[in-house]
């Protein structure tokens, strides 16, 4: 149930092991936050913009290693600049160790830059841990052992005491060696722009893969052509390559469980379907619990997913504009507006993106397409009671989204006259069209605390793949997690023969 990116990955790698899998979906197209809509021939994405690690092979990024198990892939471009409006003023800076030092050299001087080169010398071979581990070969219940074989067994256990150190948060591991306040705050950002939380809940081992991937030589981001909704796109066509169904507009009303078994699912339109194996959710924890009968939740369970912490919400701002003149821009920019408000401070960081900069076809010609967003930063409280279309709504929506043009006139000083199209949405509209609780990014679990819970739940045969299950948030963790949820299904032995089949 639902066809973000985690619920693509598990009915896609279902499929390539000889299951029979529907997909169901309520939206008109599959995706969740990462699908794409058009407007007046502009092409906009909803969710994700940061890419890495598509464009080449082997690849550490588990989205590439599944993609790679069906049989497909996505053209991408690379480049490796970002653009900064920080409280240090406006930088572009280069992806990879030297240019991100250039930059600390000429802002902090060489005694930050120092810090800077021992901090990454301590954690690379934590990185190379990290890169090391082939998450596509974990497996609910028997972690990795039971796939890898003796070899792998050998090799993992090698790295184990460093694998356990990146069981915890990074903040306390980046705390150890740096000691300047930019390089603190650059990390913050980083922590937060891949996780929705600060570096002292952030997961180490997510940022050592980051670190790992952003600081080799030659290191680039890649986005592919045609945007997100290509990546789902090709799920999708590996979905159906190897038999599977995606069935849209396919509202699921009620899981249906018999006996404590998920035999199958009730979909709004009453229709039933059953489940030979077993149900897949890509739901929200909060919202999987609604799909449950009462009557059939174990209570302990349903007590603890309710009283899982939400991360915040999102404005959207998509932007059609006249694009003359702006092609030296990079295609990202981060702005924060105050260090010492805190990284997670309500509109305190925007993420802005013009990927027609890179992809013409997204945009009619001479113009771009713009896509920014607050990342899990705007309280859903300040919206929970108004209701869209009232006058009271749209006069909050153009308060908050104003913020967007404020910053972004920083960059375009005549923005406003090269409008042609302008969108704007608000934790509403991300709850309309994702169907998440609150319009959340997912579940606020810091990794200083306790581990995001694994896909197994007390109800037999009911998996659960997405943000809200291990291994977290982002477009990595969620792909991880529905190769789990398929794994479930399927005998080691045939987890094994993939991962030897891809060489991980």
């Amino acid at each position: 149930m639902g066809s973000g990116l985690g619920g693509l990955c598990c009915g896609a790698l279902a499929a390539r092991h000889g299951l029979e899998v529907v997909v169901l979906e309520a939206h008109d197209r599959p995706g969740g936050a990462a699908h794409g809509f058009e407007r007046r021939g502009f092409q906009f994405e909803s969710g994700p913009s940061l890419w890495g690690g598509l464009g080449r092979w082997p690849s550490t990024n588990p989205l590439a290693q599944v993609l790679r198990a069906v049989g497909e892939s996505v053209p991408v471009v690379s480049y490796a600049e970002w653009g900064l409006l920080l409280p240090e003023g406006q930088l572009r800076i280069g992806v990879g160790a030297e240019p991100f030092l250039e930059a600390v050299q000429q802002l902090r001087g060489t005694a930050a830059v120092e810090e800077w080169r021992a901090f990454m010398a301590w954690l690379e071979p934590y990185c190379r841990a990290a890169g090391a581990l082939p998450l596509l070969a974990m497996r609910p219940g028997l972690g990795m052992a039971g796939v890898l074989g003796a070899r792998g067994s050998a090799a993992l256990l090698r790295q184990a005491p460093r694998l356990a150190a990146l069981g915890g948060a990074f903040g306390p591991m980046a705390r150890r060696h740096l000691r300047d306040p930019f390089l603190l705050h650059w990390v913050e950002m980083l922590c937060f722009l891949i996780s929705g939380l600060p570096m002292d809940q952030t997961s180490a081992a997510a940022m050592a893969t980051l670190f790992g991937e952003w600081f080799e030589p030659n290191a680039s981001l890649d986005y592919p052509l045609g945007g997100s909704p290509a990546v789902a796109d090709a799920l999708v066509r590996g979905l159906r390559r190897h038999g599977g169904e995606l069935r849209t507009r396919a509202a699921v009303r009620r899981i249906r469980v018999e006996g404590n078994r998920a035999v199958g699912v009730e979909l709004e339109t009453g229709e039933h379907l059953d489940a030979r194996l077993g149900v897949v959710s890509n739901a929200s924890p909060w919202d999987t619990l609604d799909l449950i009968a009462p009557q059939d939740l174990p209570r302990r369970w349903a007590r603890q997913t309710a009283a899982t912490p939400a991360c915040a919400s999102f404005l959207h701002w998509h932007v059609g504009l006249r694009g003359a003149g702006l092609e030296q821009l990079p295609i990202h920019h981060v702005w924060v507006g105050d260090w010492q408000r805190g990284i997670g401070a309500e509109r305190n960081m925007l993420v802005f993106s013009m990927p027609s900069l890179l992809d013409p076809q997204l945009a009619p010609e001479g113009h771009q397409v713009l896509h920014a967003y607050s990342p899990a930063n705007e309280p859903w409280e300040l919206w929970r009671d108004l209701e869209p279309g009232t006058a009271a709504y749209d006069t909050l929506k153009a308060e908050r989204c104003g913020l967007f043009r404020e910053v972004f006139a920083q960059l375009v000083p005549d923005l406003a006259d090269r409008i042609v199209l302008e969108l704007q949405g608000t934790p509403h509209t991300h709850r309309r069209y994702l169907r998440v609780h609150q319009g959340s990014y997912g579940p606020a679990i810091g990794a200083d605390r306790s581990p995001f819970p694994g896909g197994n739940t007390p109800i037999d045969d009911l998996q659960l793949c997405g943000a809200g299950v291990f291994p977290g948030i982002g477009v990595p963790p969620v792909a991880v997690s529905g190769a789990m949820a398929a794994h479930s299904f399927v005998p080691a032995a045939q987890q094994k023969a993939l991962i030897r089949e891809l060489g991980l």
